[in-house]
């Protein structure tokens, strides 16, 4: 086995093993699912997340404020990819249907910083803008896509490179901008014709 292909070896095994650890320690974890090392965790507990799904290195995957057992904040449905660089935050809710694809550096978040005290740190006035979070079948978020508090993004809907996602995106659209809008709609395979 050469340098290479050995390196690669160990670094899968490594990921098996940090997965087979920690897989526990999530409200649901799905057969043949892996998270690469290095991730940040936090809140794994409130994290369900469905089978076949890849969690590349360096993602951040989070839940704050009150432990609600048995409810999960962030829930990543079967063949979900995340590229990596990922963060995925949650309060109330961030919800990933099957199979969608997150490109590197994607930000999630349901909630944002409060920071109407003047004076006070940013970091020291907690969140606000609490508002769920859906992510249809089969969608991908671009390079370094952000998407904000209360937004739906459809089945099957793009969302371009380094776009600013405050408004929901409908099924089969894709989405471009900061802030993203749609530019372009496409309808779903359908039966051919007899």
């Amino acid at each position: 086995m050469s340098g290479p292909d050995a390196y690669r070896t160990w670094l899968r095994l490594r990921n098996r093993g940090f997965t087979t650890l920690i897989r526990r320690s999530f409200a649901s974890f799905g057969s043949h699912s892996t998270i690469q090392l290095p991730i940040r965790l936090a809140g794994e507990r409130r994290i369900a997340m469905g089978s076949n799904v890849f969690i590349g290195s360096h993602s951040w995957l989070q839940v704050l404020g009150v432990d609600a057992p048995g409810v999960p904040a962030i829930v990543i449905g079967d063949g979900c990819t995340f590229a990596g660089h990922c963060v995925v935050t949650a309060v109330s809710e961030v919800r990933f249907g099957d199979a969608v694809l997150l490109a590197r550096n994607v930000y999630v978040s349901d909630h944002s910083h409060a920071y109407r005290e003047v004076g006070r740190p940013v970091l020291a006035q907690g969140v606000d803008c609490v508002a769920p979070v859906r992510i249809g079948d089969g969608a991908w978020l671009c390079q370094n896509t952000v998407v904000c508090p209360g937004v739906t993004i459809g089945a099957g809907a793009v969302v371009a490179a380094n776009s600013v996602v405050k408004d929901d995106v409908p099924d089969y659209c894709v989405a471009a901008g900061a802030p993203a809008r749609v530019v372009r709609s496409f309808a779903p395979a359908t039966a051919s014709k007899r």
